[in-house]
């Protein structure tokens, strides 16, 4: 028998971003949870096979939707098509985000604008669709995957650390006007998590750099951040809101 506090058997989770990396495994740890799942990217030839391996022996069901959430257009119907499928969605992972470093006297307006609307206002926006169908049930999840460059930096980052530390401060407004409809509203800030995005941007040198700075000298496995996603998503979180929850392994314990 399921522990009641962690079950979400009858609950729909949207993970944007959700076919690899931190997105796919929360998306599986949900489904293994009893969510139904819907997960959306830009690259629909990683979806299907995604989804068959999210859902796989969970006998929950899934669905998947192309959706570019860096254009404003493509966010209105991400979640008419996610609603029309599934009934509703319960809950909100706002997951997908991207991280091209430039300096500052570097940055063109083109990278900065698709940043700020993929990395931020998606954020916004979906969850502004989204929102009226929780209020109606008054019962909701939105989680914001943030990162612990919202609480620090590095040189070439103002991009990426600006727009997630804008979602911490949105969570905090968000949590106080949905409180009383019985919506939470928190940040996830993942710390040295190799997915495709830092494998990517981080030489070989820099990634050594970053597991030797976390207390347990080693990067984190996505599906360890499926657990923390798990506690603000089910009932084992309701009373946590407005919060940012870090999972970095220790990498922010460290002043030097």
């Amino acid at each position: 028998m399921k522990d009641t506090l962690f079950d979400l058997s009858g609950r729909v989770a949207l993970v944007t971003g959700g076919s690899k990396g931190l997105g796919k495994a929360m998306a599986r740890g949900f489904a293994e949870a009893g969510a139904d799942v819907v997960i959306c990217s830009r690259r629909e030839e990683e979806l299907q096979s995604a989804l068959d391996e999210i859902i796989d022996g969970t006998g929950v069901r899934g669905a998947y939707f192309r959706a570019d959430l860096s254009r404003r257009d493509s966010v209105q119907p991400l979640a008419d098509s996610a609603v029309a499928e599934m009934g509703k969605v319960d809950i909100l992972v706002n997951n997908a985000g991207s991280n091209v470093p430039e300096e500052l006297d570097e940055i063109t307006d083109e990278n900065w604008d698709r940043h700020l609307e993929l990395n931020l206002s998606s954020c916004m926006a979906l969850g502004r669709a989204l929102v009226p169908q929780m209020k109606q049930r008054a019962w909701g999840r939105i989680i914001y995957i943030s990162s612990i460059m919202a609480l620090g930096s590095k040189a070439g980052r103002s991009v990426y650390s600006g727009t997630k530390a804008a979602l911490v401060g949105m969570a905090r407004a968000q949590a106080l006007e949905l409180g009383t409809h019985g919506i939470t509203v928190n940040c996830l800030a993942p710390g040295p998590f190799l997915t495709d995005l830092p494998a990517g941007v981080l030489s070989e040198q820099e990634q050594a750099v970053f597991a030797e700075r976390t207390a347990v000298k080693r990067w984190g496995d996505p599906r360890e951040l499926a657990g923390p996603a798990l506690l603000l998503a089910s009932e084992a979180g309701s009373y946590i809101t407005g919060e940012t929850l870090v999972v970095d392994g220790g990498t922010m314990c460290s002043i030097f």
